[in-house]
């Protein structure tokens, strides 16, 4: 065998153990990054299970974890099975639906549009369920599943309005994000322009609502918004196999085979109408979307949009707000809207302050 012979195999022979080094440290830092994803998810659902362990025990009647538990699996007297089953169990549950809710869709429209501010309570998608939902309550007497059904019209009308009126050869996230903030700010004007003309005991009524609360919910608002996720949910994650691409750009995007425009449609349509949804179960509960995304991105970073942890922050966030709006103040219930506003509106500023100091706020 020849002296050059011999220097190609070894050269050959090197590449080869470079390419294996290579992918040993790929799959290892792949390997971290899922089990920080995992462990970070199952910490994010066991706080979620503590919090709403909480808001089943305490309360005018505080019960032991004990009794609470047994009251849920059949036990229990006639008074402990009314205040867990009919009054605590059905808002605890509906603060972690509409926390989900809000949270997956504040995660697929930041990641789809790559702008922080492109949040549903932000662009117009909860304006629009607010306008059409105080319209048919304080016009049309609408009350009950009707008014959720208003709601739910509202936002999916406004999300399309905003997705047509952006369009421009394709959908570019800044100009989306501007669409929406002048069509939610148009949208608002209409809610107050109806409240004016109403009565005042019907509009304080509609003031409630439009702030987010989860005071006086039951059974009839759990019932519609489990089956409405149930089947938005599994949609989302279908249509969220585009997410990745999309990140990298629409032309990377394209090169990689990703339907573009197709798949950015269908993940909007899905993040709409579970902003939508939510918002017709509780109001629009300002700031969820907004925040739990990039809090869930801080946890797992290099997990994409990390969709399960942002549908688990943003539950987590409804339940504690609302906690601490039924216990924050003696003898006075916060509506939850409130609390997560007082959350989000610094978050905002911060966003903002940022935006400035790097040329990018205008």
């Amino acid at each position: 065998m020849s002296r050059k012979t011999v220097l190609a195999e070894d050269a050959a022979r090197a590449d080869r153990e470079r390419l294996a080094d290579a992918v040993r440290q790929v799959s290892a830092v792949r390997g971290r990054s899922l089990r920080r994803s995992v462990l970070v998810g199952a910490s994010l659902l066991a706080a979620v299970i503590v919090v709403f362990g909480l808001s089943l025990g305490f309360g005018d009647m505080v019960m032991p974890i004990g009794k609470v538990v047994a009251t849920l699996f059949g036990g229990g007297d006639g008074g402990s099975r009314f205040v867990v089953l009919e009054l605590r169990l059905p808002r605890a549950l509906l603060a972690i639906l509409v926390g989900a809710g809000f949270g997956l869709s504040g995660a697929v429209f930041q990641t789809v549009l790559r702008n922080p501010l492109a949040s549903p309570d932000l662009i117009g998608i909860s304006a629009g369920a607010s306008a059409v939902a105080v319209t048919a309550a304080l016009l049309f007497q609408v009350s009950g599943l009707a008014l959720s059904a208003s709601a739910l019209t509202g936002s999916l009308v406004a999300g399309a309005a905003i997705y047509l009126l952006a369009w421009r050869q394709g959908i570019a996230g800044q100009r989306l994000v501007l669409v929406g903030i002048g069509v939610g700010m148009g949208l608002s004007s209409i809610v107050w322009y109806v409240m004016a003309r109403s009565e005042v005991t019907d509009a304080q009524e509609a003031f409630r609502w439009l702030a987010g609360s989860l005071n006086g919910r039951s059974w009839g608002q759990v019932w519609p918004l489990l089956i409405a996720l149930g089947v938005l949910v599994p949609l989302t994650v279908l249509a969220a196999h585009v997410l990745r691409p999309l990140q990298l750009g629409d032309d990377a995007a394209a090169g990689l085979g990703a339907k573009v425009e197709g798949g950015r449609l269908a993940l909007l349509g899905c993040a709409t109408a579970l902003a939508g949804v939510a918002t017709a179960a509780a109001g629009p509960v300002g700031f969820v979307a907004f925040v739990a995304a990039p809090i869930a991105r801080r946890l797992v970073p290099g997990r994409g949009a990390a969709l399960p942890q942002a549908a688990l922050t943003g539950a987590l966030l409804v339940l504690v707000a609302d906690f601490a709006a039924q216990h924050a103040l003696p003898s006075v219930q916060l509506p939850v809207g409130v609390v997560t506003s007082i959350i989000g509106a610094p978050y905002l500023l911060l966003l903002l302050a940022r935006a400035n100091r790097v040329g990018g706020g205008g």
